[in-house]
């Protein structure tokens, strides 16, 4: 079976702490918007969370995604 190329990804961008995308949105949006976890800023905060709601596909529940989505907004007004 041939492996996906998103297995592959990494990034030295941003580090988001284990388990921060299973939070409130607001929590979501703090800790990505810091220097220590995103130090090349917002956008790359957003990416982040773009990029863990594509890797969930449908494997993530509705609210759940509604959540990641309030978050990514939370950042965009930043």
């Amino acid at each position: 079976m041939k492996k996906k190329w998103v297995q592959e990804v990494t990034t030295d961008s941003t580090s988001p702490p284990e388990g921060i995308f299973t939070r409130d949105a607001e929590t979501i949006a703090r800790v990505m918007a810091k220097k220590e976890v995103s130090p090349k800023g917002i956008g790359s905060a957003i990416r982040m969370i773009q990029y863990f709601i594509n890797r969930g596909g449908k494997g993530i529940s509705k609210k759940r995604r509604k959540e990641l989505e309030k978050a990514k907004r939370l950042l965009q007004k930043n």
